[in-house]
């Protein structure tokens, strides 16, 4: 805020001259702080891409509904590489058991990239339970699963894929949850070299979702809606093949790759053994019936 007191009209002139330059250059620093900041109304940047008769928009705000004819999607309009997408949801209420609301990256194809968080629904007073996988290549069985330590369908909760050339990182309200590093130059797969979109979907999974398919979905509780809104990507825009180099080159456009963001600080360290020594109820690198002890290589490896 700027302090003045007017004597003359030639100062009045001088004020409003200095306040239309510091605000010129403010303006000009917050566009190239936000070079990478794509449209964020969840209206504009995404589109329904499955189901349109069960999206409801209303302003930038967006509803999935399922019910018995039909669940519904939507994904980004643009992919991209590398960035930090996040997305406030209010989950399905009350019996949800059998759904699946899904947020997610992924891209295209047989060998395609893919980082995960699906909510899976449960029966009324029991808890949700927050899945998480990455595939590289074509390649998953890599899933992580936690409850929450809130209601997640009382209000709405901030989920943020953070993904850069060093490390993938899964928050919850700026709370970090999981990590998956970069060790590919000592043969073990990372998703670096393939455009993602952004997706979500709200869908039927009660083959598997709930108890390993055990509790079927009710649909005397149908219709079944999860609520979304604040869609923020600050990403690299995906520009063909040129921008696996551009995407991960140490640049101040490139803020993701400041040193900062190459690992956990110590608070960040503490609030994820938190959550993973409280509430982690799944790790695929514990599960030795699954793996008879031949863990995958990145179950050795620092996550820090």
């Amino acid at each position: 805020m700027y302090n003045f007191q007017v004597k003359s009209v030639s100062q009045l002139i001088k004020m409003a001259k200095f306040i239309a330059f510091n605000c010129l250059v403010l303006m000009i620093a917050t566009i190239a702080f936000h070079s990478s900041l794509v449209n964020g109304k969840i209206s504009s940047s995404m589109y329904v891409n499955w189901g349109a008769h069960h999206c409801k928009m209303l302003g930038d705000d967006l509803q999935l509904v399922l019910d018995k004819s039909a669940g519904s999607g939507v994904q980004s309009k643009g992919t991209f590489l590398f960035g930090s997408i996040e997305m406030q949801i209010k989950l399905v209420p009350g019996n949800s058991a059998g759904t699946v609301t899904a947020y997610y990256l992924s891209s295209t194809g047989d060998k395609h990239d893919e980082i995960d968080f699906e909510f899976l629904g449960n029966v009324s007073g029991k808890p949700y339970v927050i899945h998480t996988n990455i595939f590289t290549q074509g390649a998953g069985g890599r899933e992580q699963q936690f409850y929450p330590w809130f209601d997640p369908t009382a209000d709405f909760h901030n989920y943020t894929i953070h993904w850069n050339p060093n490390a993938v990182v899964w928050y919850v309200d700026d709370i970090p949850i999981r990590v998956y590093k970069n060790y590919q130059s000592q043969g073990i797969p990372y998703p670096n070299a393939q455009a993602m979109g952004a997706y979500s979907s709200l869908w039927n999974a009660d083959s598997w979702a709930t108890r390993g398919g055990l509790v079927k979905i009710d649909w005397t509780n149908a219709p079944f809606i999860a609520k979304y809104r604040n869609f923020v990507p600050r990403v690299c825009p995906w520009n063909g093949p040129v921008s696996i180099n551009q995407c991960a080159a140490q640049t101040p456009e490139n803020w993701y790759t400041s040193p900062e963001y190459s690992q956990l600080s110590y608070a960040k360290q503490g609030q994820m053994d938190w959550v993973r020594n409280n509430y982690m109820i799944y790790d695929y690198c514990k599960d030795t019936k699954r793996f008879n002890r031949q863990f995958p290589g990145e179950c050795f490896k620092s996550q820090f």
